[in-house]
């Protein structure tokens, strides 16, 4: 693919970019900009956000969706998800949208379901 062809927009085409270090500068500041937000509530660990919801706290929530935002993005610009076909970018994404969740709950499911049995059954926390 020659340099002209490279698309050099990312967002959607919201930030548009004149070359590849240009795009790679933005996606690193996209990702930092991410990453910081994650360390900085896991840091300070504000109040509101240790509230059960799901039976999961809140902030926990806010860890998987920007984490989940970060790989969609990794997986959507340096693997070049965004310049395939679009039947090979269902192939791909589309199976996820419906595995991770799934994965999720019975991870969710089985994890209540073993604290359970620990907290009221037979067996004890022994570890």
């Amino acid at each position: 693919m020659g340099h002209s062809d490279q698309k050099l927009a990312i967002f959607r085409g919201l930030l548009k970019f004149k070359s590849n270090v240009q795009k790679i500068w933005g996606v690193l500041i996209f990702l930092s900009i991410v990453t910081t937000i994650e360390v900085v509530l896991g840091i300070i660990k504000p109040e509101f956000l240790l509230k059960p919801f799901l039976r999961m706290k809140l902030l926990n929530w806010i860890f998987l969706i920007l984490t989940i935002v970060k790989a969609y993005y990794i997986a959507w610009d340096f693997m070049h998800i965004r310049d395939e076909k679009s039947s090979l970018k269902n192939s791909i994404v589309l199976p996820l949208v419906f595995l991770i969740p799934y994965l999720a709950f019975i991870i969710l499911l089985e994890a209540d379901y073993i604290f359970d049995i620990m907290k009221n059954g037979i067996v004890s926390w022994d570890f």
